[in-house]
């Protein structure tokens, strides 16, 4: 069992008892008529019968079941943190993303010191990783999904989750570094190249170990030649960092290549033409 360093009062999306309330009335409409948790008296009943429900992916006669012991367990019993961990993955299996991260956050926030926590936190990002596919898009839960893995590696350090949260945060890196990268080339294609270099150098600056920096600094490159802009030192300056850092890679040599290179290529003798004979 992990020990947390510290708490943190994890936000919990607002109206959220409202919202399970509400929740679980439609669910008890919607539910198989054969499964109702009023008719389980004991919550280690309930708690079984909703387990079988769920491993037979059942998953809203599960929601049922698990939502109900959430709301009457006490918070000591040790059935609590499981069921919150069981609701969550019922809405995770049914495509529910926020409503997981949600339950599994209220895991985390109530029982920071349980053996469940560090999973609810990568389970937590994962799911607001699922609702930001497209690097285009609005990215609030790719700032959501990279905080939740940040936290699970500063605050359980010792978990064997740790690696598998960083791994997470840096291909949502990755998309952060797109989204900027392509919003420079639509700058690039309107001409705006000032406002292309912005965005460029914030995926060097911002996102370092993301493999769009070489991208970006191959596209600088080219902006900087740019008759418009003429920018030849900076040209020359960020052609070393490219060397430098991608030696080996071909269209950096082709791009930049070395000084020793293009002054041999340059000074190289050109062999004599044999002159043709004069015919007679």
């Amino acid at each position: 069992m992990r020990t947390a360093r510290s708490r943190r009062g994890i936000s919990v999306v607002p109206g959220y008892s409202a919202l399970r309330a509400a929740l679980f009335a439609a669910l008890m409409a919607a539910c198989v008529p054969g499964f109702q948790p009023k008719q389980f008296h004991t919550n280690p009943d309930l708690y079984a019968a909703s387990l079988t429900q769920y491993d037979k992916k059942r998953w809203d006669n599960a929601i049922l079941g698990f939502e109900r012991l959430t709301l009457d367990l006490s918070a000591r019993d040790t059935l609590l943190p499981r069921a919150h961990w069981f609701l969550a993955m019922s809405h995770e299996q049914k495509g529910e993303h926020l409503l997981a991260a949600t339950s599994f956050l209220r895991l985390a926030e109530t029982f920071p010191d349980d053996s469940l926590a560090d999973d609810a936190l990568l389970a937590a990002g994962d799911s607001y990783a699922s609702l930001w596919r497209d690097p285009g898009l609005d990215p609030t839960y790719g700032t959501m999904a990279q905080s939740e893995y940040r936290l699970l590696a500063s605050i359980y350090p010792d978990s064997p989750l740790r690696e598998r949260a960083q791994k997470a945060a840096v291909q949502i890196d990755d998309k952060f570094a797109t989204k900027d990268y392509e919003t420079a080339l639509q700058y690039v294609r309107r001409r705006a190249f000032d406002s292309a270099l912005i965005y460029f150098k914030d995926v060097v600056k911002n996102y370092p170990n993301s493999f769009r920096v070489r991208d970006a600094l191959l596209r600088m490159v080219e902006v900087y030649r740019n008759p418009v802009m003429n920018y030849q030192d900076e040209a020359k300056e960020t052609c070393i960092t490219l060397r430098t850092a991608y030696g080996g890679d071909p269209e950096v040599a082709k791009l930049c290549p070395a000084p020793g290179a293009a002054a041999d290529s340059a000074g190289k003798p050109v062999k004599p033409v044999k002159p043709v004979k004069p015919a007679p």
